[in-house]
């Protein structure tokens, strides 16, 4: 999978926001404040381009002091929430 073009990682007010650039994007009304660790997520899939779960899943496991479970479980979580949101 990857992230739909046109959605970009801002720097609001000290928040780490996604936002909507372009025409393309149009109907895109809001702003979408991510913790440090989707902030971590949406800058490895933009990294990538193409990734999957247990890409992200893994990168989070290297780069947090967490369990596989959990890194899949909260990766799992995040994704299902881009993908509603259709950032996905």
């Amino acid at each position: 999978m990857k992230l739909k073009k046109g959605f970009v990682l801002r720097d609001v007010c000290g928040n780490n926001t996604v936002m909507a650039e372009g025409l393309g994007t149009i109907n895109f009304n809001k702003l979408l404040c991510l913790n440090e660790t989707a902030t971590f997520l949406w800058r490895k899939a933009e990294e990538a381009g193409e990734f999957t779960e247990e890409q992200l899943a893994e990168a989070l496991c290297q780069e947090y002091d967490t369990d596989v479970e959990t890194a899949r479980k909260d990766v799992g979580d995040i994704i299902a929430e881009w993908k509603r949101l259709e950032l996905i």
